[in-house]
């Protein structure tokens, strides 16, 4: 059943509307767990919306399977993924920093609160970013230092390759997570692929993890893959390779690769020259986790980040 969680109104006789689908059971259950999806926070950020699209999908053609509530939340910024824009436009604002909300507060405020709202008292919220258009991601899920024993087991459970324990000064409190989070929702943060971009392989892989977790609490009873085995790691692990100098950055790694300390992962050139401006090797042993994706690079410019320590 899709659902108008939030709408206001816009100028020249518009309305925002934010949606979800609700999916419950055909069959009664009792106490019925709810399990959360939400994408789309940022404009251009279109992973997820394969994964919103797989989801209902995999559930209407077993319903029967279906044991509990997922909520579905595809586009939590309309606004921005209609124009393209990571915030919310007209507005100059990053959505994922205006969280609880307030509901006497501007648009976007009150927007913020009444989602916190309708999520409140679900059993599991999956909050699916990509990243933006520089840079490329393995699928991963992020978790505070201090909701890491509630939230690794079910991370655990997620079929990514990498959960990242941040230190607790590096999140912000504004987040959706974070606010979530301290409402008592436990939230997981994936992260996958590319800005303004869809790597359906990423999509699948996650849905299966988010059948797996569903499955766990009960939601589910269907079949479901087997999932990954994750590297865990805490900031500490890793290695952020920063440019030297502007130019153009040609890497010569594929994103996901095993690299050796000294090993050549790039170099940044110029065009105007024909020359190397600089070339970009690893400090560490490990695994490239993110990488590059738009070539045009300013001297400190992020260029990839390794998982030191992984062989």
């Amino acid at each position: 059943m899709i659902e108008t969680v939030v709408a206001s109104a816009l100028p020249v006789d518009e309305m925002m509307r934010i949606e979800k689908n609700r999916l419950e059971p055909d069959h009664p259950v009792e106490r019925p767990k709810r399990i959360v999806i939400v994408t789309g926070t940022h404009g251009d950020e279109l992973e997820g919306q394969f994964c919103c699209y797989e989801i209902i999908r995999r559930i209407k053609e077993h319903k029967e399977y279906l044991n509990g509530i997922v909520d579905v939340f595809p586009a939590l910024n309309p606004l921005g993924i209609d124009t393209i824009t990571r915030g919310i436009p007209k507005f100059d604002l990053d959505m994922n920093r205006i969280f609880p909300g307030n509901l006497d507060g501007s648009l976007a405020e009150y927007t913020a609160y009444q989602v916190i709202e309708d999520i409140k008292g679900a059993d599991l919220c999956v909050d699916i970013h990509s990243s933006n258009i520089f840079l490329r991601e393995i699928p991963q899920i992020r978790i505070n230092e201090e909701t890491a024993d509630r939230l690794v087991p079910l991370a655990l459970k997620m079929n990514v390759d990498y959960i990242w324990i941040h230190a607790a000064a590096t999140v912000l409190e504004s987040t959706l997570a974070h606010s979530l989070n301290k409402a008592g929702v436990p939230t997981l943060v994936a992260e996958m692929g590319v800005g303004m971009r869809i790597t359906k392989d990423y999509g699948y892989q996650l849905t299966n993890g988010i059948f797996s977790v569903m499955k766990h609490l009960g939601i589910w009873t269907g079949p479901v893959d087997a999932v990954r085995h994750p590297i865990v790691s805490t900031d500490g692990k890793v290695a952020f390779m920063n440019a030297e100098a502007s130019g153009v950055f040609v890497p010569c790694v594929n994103h996901s690769n095993k690299v050796k300390a000294g090993e050549h992962i790039g170099d940044i050139i110029s065009p105007v020259t024909g020359e190397v401006i600089h070339s970009v090797d690893s400090p560490v042993d490990g695994l490239v986790f993110t990488l590059r994706e738009y070539p045009i690079v300013y001297e400190g410019s992020l260029l990839a980040r390794i998982l030191g320590g992984v062989d």
